[in-house]
């Protein structure tokens, strides 16, 4: 059994004043209409990076070989002493150099830092210490959280030279682990948006086809692991931003139980809206790292039962026979594309022969749709509360996300809340029929990436701009873990995600039904 994640080697140092509260994403534009213009120049990826060494063709071969291996075995080599520490981030720096100016994953590149953080794990190895289970797999951690020297903007112009000086709670746990944190991924400014586009660094691209949105807010994580440029992702959720941004880049990643991954630093600490978690490019990956990053804090009031609880071997377990499954093609009731739905019941249906029972349902949770929006508004303004006197200094999509916040009523909040409890015991009456349920995982497929948001779906007009990922949000409400593992390949090549549903701290059932998932539809890399 795996417990490494379940206490902390270190909590945080430094008292709260000190440190630039944080804030939650959201999966919502506000601007239906407003096209994305690109920054005037792209932003450097740090103030002063290392340029990387030419490799000769052998060396080339060798460094693309080490970036598509797994996280899991990348620690496994690492760790017996196989491959030096160094050596695989220097592979990973090489594959960001080739591909970064291409998609625009890395934000902020932390090269000598990496680099350092290698060299110390090689003097442990070398000495006979004991090192973690993420022993020199090199992570990126999404630019919404904090990491110590190393720039962190929310995707800010008002914090766009921000270094803190302390690790968030979740970093301090993937380092104390062993991984090595290579960079800073792109993100919408604050989270807000679920296409990864801000006035710091510009857009992220789709790896599969570079003139599409990656999805967002965790859009950098999910198109960087794709290209290998690290082997693990951190991001956070509260819409969907680390569902849907997996969902369009082919990779998988899991929406936690709230509490189960600890938030801190955060204005909102009683939150269950927005979580952290994990991006991988494998259902074990994920696992081992949601395992890294969970577990109790004295800095965190919501609490998940750990204790005996092993992630990977529930992920390699895979299903039991007779799980009750049921695939639901539009929750949200909000349309779905007939080629998305179509891959995601094939992918549904097809867990029929790992021994699942499988049947259709119509599980209708619109109601959430209009409570989403009125809850989202108000954990917004509590988050930037700090910001009300420099809206005119922030993007669209979060000033907008504020403005919305101060102009609700209490009736509109009392709405939002009776919503939320009416997608509670939708989903409570749910599991005790089945076990698992899958949705597709967005409406829509990848749009340009010049666009803030699709304008329809399956070719009728949206009624919001941000229905097509309102099969995310509403399970957002519900605080069950959800992930998004692909499932398949438009005619177009590009990636179909399923949502996967677990029921209340029901992580594992999750896990295995998306490895079986993933093994009937092996993803690759993109030729970029």
């Amino acid at each position: 059994m795996i417990t490494f994640g379940a206490t902390p080697a270190k909590e945080l140092l430094f008292p709260e004043t000190t440190v630039t509260p944080m804030t939650p994403d959201t999966a919502e534009p506000v601007s239906p209409t407003e096209p994305i213009a690109e920054p005037a120049a792209a932003a450097p990826l740090s103030a002063a990076p290392e340029p990387a060494v030419a490799a000769s063709a052998p060396a080339a071969a060798a460094a693309t070989n080490i970036t598509r291996l797994d996280a899991i075995e990348i620690a496994r080599r690492v760790k017996a002493r196989e491959i030096s520490p160094v050596a695989v981030i220097e592979a990973h720096l090489a594959v960001i150099e080739k591909t970064n100016p291409v998609v625009n994953a890395v934000c902020t590149l932390a090269a000598d830092h990496a680099l350092q953080a290698a060299r110390r794990l090689e003097a442990d190895l070398a000495a006979g210490r004991e090192v973690g289970p993420l022993a020199g797999v090199p992570v990126g951690i999404k630019d919404l959280t904090a990491t110590a020297g190393i720039r962190t903007t929310f995707g800010s112009t008002l914090y766009a030279d921000n270094v803190p000086t302390e690790d968030a709670l979740v970093v301090q746990r993937l380092k104390a682990a062993g991984a090595i944190v290579i960079g800073k991924t792109n993100t919408s400014e604050f989270g807000a948006g679920a296409h990864t586009f801000n006035a710091v660094f510009g857009a992220t691209r789709n790896p599969w086809n570079p003139a599409l949105s990656a999805s967002g807010s965790t859009g950098g994580g999910a198109a960087g692991l794709r290209c290998g440029m690290f082997a693990l992702a951190e991001g956070s959720d509260f819409g969907g931003s680390l569902r849907t941004p997996a969902a369009f880049c082919g990779v998988v990643g899991i929406r936690p139980s709230p509490g189960l991954v600890p938030k801190y630093p955060t204005v909102a600490p009683w939150g269950t809206l927005s979580v952290a978690g994990p991006m991988a490019r494998s259902v074990p990956d994920l696992a081992v790292m949601l395992q890294a990053m969970a577990g109790p804090s004295p800095y965190s009031p919501l609490i998940v039962p750990v204790e005996g609880r092993d992630f990977v071997a529930a992920a390699r377990a895979g299903i039991k026979p007779g799980l009750r499954v049921a695939y639901c093609p539009d929750p949200a009731k909000i349309g779905v594309d007939n080629e998305i739905e179509r891959i995601c019941r094939e992918a549904a249906f097809q867990l029929q022969s790992a021994g699942a029972s499988v049947e259709e349902t119509d599980l209708d949770l619109s109601i959430g749709r209009s409570a989403f929006l009125q809850l989202r508004a108000q954990i917004q303004l509590t988050n930037h509360l700090h910001h009300l006197g420099k809206l005119d200094k922030l993007g669209h999509n979060i000033a907008g996300n504020i403005r919305l916040g101060l102009s609700q009523s209490p009736r509109d909040l009392a709405l939002g809340e009776r919503g939320q409890a009416e997608i509670f015991h939708a989903f409570r009456r749910f599991f005790e029929r089945y076990d698992c349920l899958l949705t597709p995982c967005t409406a829509v497929g990848p749009f340009p990436v010049e666009q803030n948001h699709p304008d329809t779906i399956n070719g009728q007009p949206m009624k919001t701009y941000i229905d097509w990922v309102a099969h995310t949000f509403v399970v957002t409400l519900a605080g069950l873990p959800a992930i998004s593992v692909p499932c398949g390949f438009t005619e177009a090549r590009l990636p179909v995600g399923l949502q996967v549903v677990g029921p209340r701290w029901g992580e594992e059932v999750a896990l295995g039904v998306a490895k079986v998932v993933e093994d009937a539809h092996p993803v690759g890399f993109p030729a970029l």
